[in-house]
């Protein structure tokens, strides 16, 4: 009597193994997606606090434009081959009564993100309030 499997068992469990595999594939990407996102909101929660001490000391917020500007935080503001977000911040009004939004936009250039065509932004305003185009905030 032979010993072995047939090409039918061994086709099924072959079909049984790249289902399992893709449903990990895509699983796994969306749990990198969400800590990339998580990243994001803890860049934009420093940023937030960095507007409201700048804004203690000198009475308004400022726009944000990268290292150079008043901020003591660095975040990219355009996309780079070390980072998932771009970041910055746009201010509306002037004084004490102005009011800030920042903004982290994901990256689609260099390849760093699956589904490169999918661009979302994720957006924290000085009350505190989170919002964007992304299904994680």
């Amino acid at each position: 009597m032979k010993r072995g499997f047939t090409l039918l068992e061994l086709i099924v469990v072959i079909i049984i193994l790249g289902i399992l595999a893709t449903l990990g594939f895509t699983q796994y990407t969306k749990m990198i997606e969400k800590g990339r996102t998580a990243e994001a909101k803890m860049i934009l929660g420093s940023l937030r606090t960095a507007e409201e001490a700048y804004k203690l000391e000198n009475g308004s917020y400022v726009a944000y434009s990268g290292a150079s500007a008043s901020l003591p935080i660095e975040a990219p503001t355009a996309c780079a081959t070390t980072h998932y977000f771009s970041y910055g911040i746009t201010v509306a009004g002037s004084g004490a009564t102005s009011t800030f939004t920042a903004t982290a936009t994901r990256c689609t250039a260099g390849g760093k993100t699956p589904n490169a065509g999918t661009a979302y932004t994720i957006t924290l305003t000085d009350a505190g309030v989170w919002g964007g185009t992304a299904g994680y905030y």
